[in-house]
């Protein structure tokens, strides 16, 4: 089975077009997510979604720099261009899942100064009221 999930950010705004024949509904846009390395520039890689899910993105107003999880398929389309051969990668859309930013976002350094909340206390079992004496074991 072809499942990948991708954490990305939003690079372009979505477009919903229609099939020639009006019969579904897609949008597409493209995302971008770091490379392996910090200095790598990152990459880009175009997002599809068909029917309900390409109403749902444009319902959804994605803007550029939200960040997004999104499950699919990846698929490699061969395309001819000017006599060459080329490879364009996509990735087919099942779910899109936002991110909140202010869950991904490293905390700010006026946060670091705040008082940290202590710790809740350990639980401890509590102790045995009566000791069993040895006699008491029943084998």
């Amino acid at each position: 089975m072809n499942t990948f999930i991708l954490m990305a950010e939003v690079f372009t705004e979505p477009e919903l077009r229609s099939t020639p024949d009006n019969q579904n509904e897609v949008s597409s846009f493209l995302v971008q997510f770091p490379g392996k390395n910090a200095e790598d520039t990152p990459a880009r890689l175009k997002v599809t979604g068909w029917n309900n899910l390409a109403k749902e993105i444009i319902e959804k107003k994605y803007q550029k720099g939200d960040l997004l999880i999104i499950e699919g398929r990846l698929r490699i389309n061969v395309i001819e261009r000017n006599g060459y051969k080329e490879k364009v990668t996509e990735l087919t859309a099942q779910r899109i899942h936002p991110i909140d930013k202010e869950i991904s976002t490293p905390a700010k350094t006026g946060d670091l100064n705040r008082p940290i909340a202590p710790s809740p206390a350990k639980y401890a079992p509590p102790a045995a009221s009566v000791i069993a004496k040895e006699d008491d074991i029943p084998f």
